[in-house]
């Protein structure tokens, strides 16, 4: 794409305003505690159709805890006075563990009235630094305000947990927050490459296909569409009002962000094109994880998005 230095310059700026503003988008939903959509240990098993490009962000292996970054994106565990707090600052490798956490207002005192978002009050994500092992849950919470995610097998690494929730009282009502931590799970981290971006990837005999170009702090489209034996799919079923959420996280950084879908909900009888709507402030490899139900079923795939 040819551009001029004015229109260099203005997507720069574009971009920056969306590092700052446009991630706290709020999508998704999978499971509760007991039906979490888990991928333990993933590997990034997409098709790759094109050679990987570099991340121009820094690693995210930093130190337990220490997550004050730039608010907007999900990096941070603080934001407008709320803040993300928890004692567990590693977790076992191998086996299946209980993530505890507060989200604290700007009085100080644990929130305990969260307003539902896509029939949940709280999503919880779960991504190592090289992006597989992707995890989505929803948490219970105990009366004192402290949550609970279980967790499914963790494989050793550095660990970012996110937080998605709305305020359903207080000054911040209604507003969307994602905020994080990282926690270290010991023992010797193998780090996986990311799969180059590819337009195309398969999930348990389902084929789905991204179509759309995307520029780092600008909206546009992007369509999903969901194929099994090269035939088209219909009859994907309603998961969480919707009929198929998408998250994404970008390589290097792990920035978190929602997709939100515009397709008209009709029954059971979604598919096979998805409509989203994106916005991704910052260009690099994103790596996309859609989650779509048939039959009762909850599936997840995963694929390398490239923003220019």
């Amino acid at each position: 794409m040819l551009s001029s230095p004015r229109f260099t310059m203005r997507r720069r700026a574009l971009a920056a305003a969306g590092t700052a503003a446009a991630l706290a988008l709020t999508l998704a939903a999978c499971g509760s505690s007991s039906d979490s959509s888990s991928m333990p240990g993933m590997d990034h098993g997409s098709k790759s159709s094109a050679a990987s490009s570099p991340s121009a962000t820094a690693s995210m292996d930093d130190m337990p805890g220490m997550d004050h970054m730039a608010a907007g994106n999900g990096l941070s565990d603080t934001q407008d006075g709320y803040r993300l707090t928890s004692s567990d600052q590693s977790l076992p490798a191998g086996k299946q563990a209980a993530y505890r956490f507060t989200v604290t207002g700007p009085d100080g005192k644990p929130v305990t009235g969260f307003a539902a978002d896509q029939t949940k009050r709280m999503h919880f994500y779960a991504i190592r630094s090289d992006l597989t092992g992707f995890q989505h849950i929803h948490p219970t919470m105990a009366a004192d305000g402290t949550w609970s995610a279980d967790l499914a097998s963790l494989t050793p690494g550095s660990w970012r947990m996110f937080a998605s929730f709305t305020p359903d009282n207080g000054a911040q009502k209604g507003k969307d927050f994602v905020l994080s931590r990282t926690v270290t799970v010991p023992g010797r981290a193998t780090k996986t490459p990311l799969p180059a971006a590819a337009g195309s990837t398969e999930v348990d005999g389902y084929t789905v296909t991204v179509k759309g170009e995307l520029m780092a702090g600008m909206a546009h489209p992007l369509t999903v569409s969901v194929a099994e034996d090269g035939k088209p799919v219909t009859d994907l079923q309603l998961y969480l009002d919707t009929y198929a959420h998408l998250t994404a996280f970008h390589e290097g950084d792990a920035a978190f962000a929602h997709l939100h879908p515009t397709t008209k909900v009709d029954g059971d009888r979604g598919g096979p094109d998805l409509s989203f709507h994106a916005e991704l402030p910052t260009a690099g490899n994103w790596r996309l994880f859609l989650q779509f139900q048939t039959g009762g079923k909850l599936h997840t795939a995963a694929l390398t998005l490239r923003v220019g």
